[in-house]
């Protein structure tokens, strides 16, 4: 048993660490995105600047909760953040002169290798909620729900600070500048880490990555749809449709297209992250049993997949672009924000309640596997519907995979000994 006021240092230095990790996570992204397509870029090229990015993140989520079993999970954050920084100090090299054939391989490869470090990071810090969290009462859902809604705060403010920092420093100065603050919080993670979380078994085994719960298998089924669905539009094709409209082709026009994309995905990703702190409270989780928040996964997701299937009949009965429908954009995917954020705080606190002490680390890593597999399924068709069919094509085809998600969700069971 870890110690309650060890266990909450821990959770404190966990949580401060990843914080700074999912800032820079965060204005990496934007950084990114705005500046290639500056560059003139298309959809489709955009989308595959981001793949080895989710391919890495696949395969490392398989093989991280086994690192962290064998370990340690202090080992693997501080491994996250050192990968980080050296990702970020590999994109100061990029020279803008470059042709494409050699700048976006090499793009791909560096965030390959940022997504190595931001599921090293993610799967250490939700793993440390379920051994470090106080027993009953709700608290499980509490922590876990308070750390992915804050880190997700904090991610939006990096989309915010990546569209500041390209308009206001460009893209060199930017990266270097992040690289400076994340190796610094490094350092004083591997000086100044407070004990409390448990350290490696030899005798952890690679085969045990696979989980054998039929609850975590349609869990990780319906978290691959989730996401896929949301990364449909949040990818590429949202952002560079409202940078189209909001800029009138200058330079000044451009730069202040880049803050209000900016500020509309940081906004989008703060609302998320909020909700999801608040979810314990909105569904009113301390009194409810397990089998209700089980049946509130199915309900939710089915009201989810209900809003991009209402924007994609909107879009497709618009007559080209138009200020109204960039309104009634805005509006209803902050409403999505809202509802995905509950769908994917019960996910969260779903795949620690249904794992076993001893194989945590194991069982979040498949899950976040399926996390990664549908950011990158999300990722790939993201550009290629919005070339093909625009906003009506991206968005029925996000309604869809919600749909699946919530056919997944409804195969959910409670477990045996909380049944």
């Amino acid at each position: 048993m870890i110690d309650r006021t060890r266990g909450l240092r821990a959770y404190v230095a966990v949580t401060a660490a990843y914080w700074a990790f999912m800032l820079s996570d965060g204005a990496l992204r934007m950084l990114v995105l705005l500046h290639f397509h500056e560059l003139g870029y298309s959809p489709v090229q955009l989308a595959w600047l981001f793949l080895l990015y989710e391919i890495a993140g696949i395969v490392t989520n398989l093989s991280a909760g086994w690192i962290a079993a064998r370990f340690g999970l202090v080992a693997t954050l501080r491994a996250g953040l050192a990968l980080q920084v050296l990702a970020l100090l590999a994109l100061a090299r990029l020279d803008p002169g470059w042709p494409a054939a050699l700048s976006v391989p090499f793009v791909m490869a560096v965030q390959g290798l940022s997504g190595v470090a931001k599921d090293l990071a993610k799967m250490s810090s939700k793993s440390a909620v379920k051994l470090l969290a106080p027993k009953g009462d709700g608290a499980l859902f509490r922590w876990v729900a308070w750390l992915t809604g804050s880190k997700n705060a904090v991610k939006g403010l990096g989309f915010l600070l990546g569209a500041a920092l390209l308009a206001l420093a460009g893209f060199r100065v930017s990266v270097l500048g992040m690289a400076a603050v994340l190796g610094a919080i490094l350092v004083a993670v591997l000086v100044a880490m407070p004990p409390g979380l448990p350290g490696g078994r030899k005798g952890a085994k690679f085969t045990q990555v696979w989980s054998i719960s039929s609850n975590v298998n349609w869990l990780s089924a319906a978290r691959v749809l989730l996401f896929g669905a949301r990364d449909v539009w949040f990818v590429v094709g949202i952002p560079i449709y409202f940078h189209s409209v909001l800029s009138d082709g200058t330079p000044e026009g451009a730069r202040r297209a880049f803050f209000l994309v900016g500020g509309f995905m940081a906004g989008w990703i703060i609302l998320y992250g909020a909700v999801q702190a608040a979810a314990p409270a909105i569904l009113r989780a301390r009194a409810r049993p397990e089998h209700e928040l089980i049946a509130a996964a199915r309900g939710w997701a089915w009201a989810l997949a209900s809003i991009p299937a209402c924007l994609a009949l909107v879009a497709a009965n618009a007559q080209g672009p138009a200020p109204w429908l960039t309104v009634t954009l805005i509006l209803g995917l902050l409403a999505f924000g809202g509802v995905f954020a509950i769908n994917s705080s019960l996910h969260s606190w779903l795949i620690l309640a249904f794992s076993r002490a001893e194989r945590v680390t194991m069982d979040v890593g498949f899950y976040y596997m399926a996390n990664a597999a549908g950011r990158l399924l999300g990722t790939l068709l993201s550009g290629l519907t919005y070339q093909l069919g625009g906003l009506a094509l991206m968005l029925t085809v996000a309604a869809l995979m919600l749909a699946g998600s919530a056919i997944a969700a409804g195969r959910l069971r409670p477990e045996p000994a909380s049944a």
